[in-house]
């Protein structure tokens, strides 16, 4: 009788086991496409003052490179685009707490984002500059040494700096702003001597403004552009990731970035 019942017992044990496992394992299955494609609505974060990647044109309209293969990507997943402005500084949190659906807006690939980031394959090359007045003395990064340098907080110009430790030690102070447009605004009104940012957009503003800035040749850091997911979203990830391979197989990818920057300098599939 006792051992009919430890077998009872051991058939309860064994049987509530499997069932724990299979709830965990409906539990951790990947829901993340699903979801998007039932609600039908694809939220994308950006910082809508980051030209020419997505920034807001003269009828206040979001526009740019990123917004235009975003909108395409949508058009082929059959889903609608959401534009969701965040506050750059807290795009990890924005995304964890489900407040947007992915990071898509010059976002640099690094090793301590990938800790936190699903990340696809970059799309983008890009690289950290230093911009300074024309009329300045400094043709270096060397030359910058004792002066102040302005950049966007959160941004990975802050990481590009204080990775190079010898020219951040070298440097008088580092100020950080909300964003690339207030940073080169203190530029030319004198509060800074440079501001460290992406190249595209170092470009792109020196371009549409004619302001009298140039960028320095010497990059502080290379760097490739993503678009990051969160951590389990690997369906939504690796849709999105099968979806740009196709455009740039195509040709869509290359059609709009010779819209925005007279070349396909995109890097998907290479």
């Amino acid at each position: 009788m006792k051992r009919s019942i430890a077998l009872i017992v051991m058939v309860c044990v064994l049987a509530v086991s499997l069932f724990s496992a299979g709830v965990k394992e409906v539990s951790e299955e990947d829901l993340s496409l699903k979801k998007i494609q039932e609600k039908g609505k694809f939220v994308l974060g950006l910082d809508d003052s980051f030209p020419p990647l997505g920034f807001r044109n003269e009828k206040n309209e979001i526009v740019g490179f990123d917004i235009d293969v975003a909108r395409e990507v949508c058009n082929r997943l059959g889903v609608e685009l959401v534009l969701q402005v965040i506050d750059w500084n807290a795009k990890e949190q924005e995304l964890n707490t489900g407040n947007i659906d992915c990071i898509w807006n010059g976002f640099t690939i690094t090793d301590e984002r990938k800790e936190n980031i699903n990340f696809t394959e970059p799309y983008l090359n890009n690289a950290q500059v230093a911009v300074v007045k024309n009329s300045s003395p400094f043709n270096s990064l060397a030359d910058l040494a004792g002066k102040t340098v302005g950049l966007q907080a959160g941004s990975s110009a802050s990481d590009a700096v204080n990775g190079n430790v010898d020219f951040a030690k070298s440097l008088k102070a580092v100020i950080e702003v909300k964003d690339n447009l207030t940073a080169l605004m203190d530029l030319e009104i004198g509060g800074v001597d440079a501001v460290v940012l992406d190249l595209f957009v170092a470009a792109d503003n020196i371009s549409r403004s004619g302001k009298d800035f140039r960028i320095i040749d010497e990059p502080l850091a290379k760097e490739e552009y993503g678009i990051g997911f969160r951590k389990n979203d690997n369906a939504l990830r690796d849709k999105v990731q099968e979806l740009l391979e196709g455009m740039a197989k195509d040709g869509s990818l290359a059609k709009i970035s010779t819209a925005w920057f007279q070349a396909d300098i995109t890097v998907v599939g290479q």
